[in-house]
């Protein structure tokens, strides 16, 4: 960003540089295959985002479901990774959602830890992770919190990750049923939006050199939100009529 729009701003390591873009997206997925693995609908994917708060983000969101059908569909589901913020939202704007936590966000929790205590390249650590995937993937998230409680290292900031880990899996633990979602055909990763977030933001707004305000940073998020929709040509029709 241009230097004004973050004065003020902590940054990970000194004053931010940076502002934090939001995108969610809505799809359908009405099927699955024949050997019960879900599929999302076809061009059913539309994206909304902008630089601004969680609170200002979740009726941006929930319009976003209401003009796809929110309230004509028989299931509705939030899945995202296990920050506060978006389960905030889902409780808000989406009551009585079903909440699933990205699997591979857990995942990627368990080996970022196992880094941490085994060391990067120790086979004990991958070991670990391995186990905990499994125990993942059955929705034993209570037998993932013991194997975490069971590690003893003598470093307190070890200790403290460790922890926080443990905090992460007990309060999410109902939204990792993985075993329990894969029964109800239903969908447990998010790479849909990490893939939006690298096309919509990262391709457009990230490359070298490049410094935004945030009107003109949410001007563009709003048009490639709008491209990878497939509602271009709408809008500017809409914009010529003067809707």
């Amino acid at each position: 960003m241009v230097a004004w729009e973050t004065q003020g701003r902590a940054g990970k390591e000194g004053p931010a540089k940076t502002r934090e873009a939001k995108l969610g997206c809505v799809f359908t997925q009405t099927r699955v295959t024949e050997k019960g693995q879900p599929v999302r609908d076809e061009d059913s994917t539309s994206y909304v985002g902008a630089i601004e708060t969680a609170e200002q983000f979740g009726p941006r969101i929930h319009a976003e479901a209401a003009r796809r059908g929110l309230y004509q569909a028989k299931r509705v589901v939030a899945l995202g990774d296990g920050s506060p913020w978006i389960w905030g939202i889902a409780e808000e704007q989406f009551p009585g959602a079903l909440q699933i936590v990205d699997l591979y966000q857990a995942r990627e929790h368990l080996a970022n830890l196992a880094k941490i205590v085994y060391g990067p390249i120790r086979s004990e650590g991958k070991q670990w992770a391995s186990a905990r995937y499994l125990e993942l993937d059955e929705g034993k998230v209570e037998a993932i919190i013991g194997a975490l409680r069971r590690l003893k290292p003598r470093d307190d900031k070890v200790q403290k990750e460790i922890d926080k880990q443990i905090h992460y899996f007990q309060t999410n633990a109902e939204r990792m049923r993985y075993d329990e979602f894969r029964r109800q055909g239903l969908l447990v990763g998010s790479g849909v939006i990490e893939a939006g977030c690298k096309t919509i933001v990262g391709f457009r707004l990230k490359q070298s050199g490049m410094k935004w305000t945030v009107r003109g940073a949410n001007a563009i998020i709003a048009l490639r939100c709008l491209d990878l929709s497939g509602r271009w040509e709408q809008f500017w029709e809409n914009r010529a009529v003067g809707q």
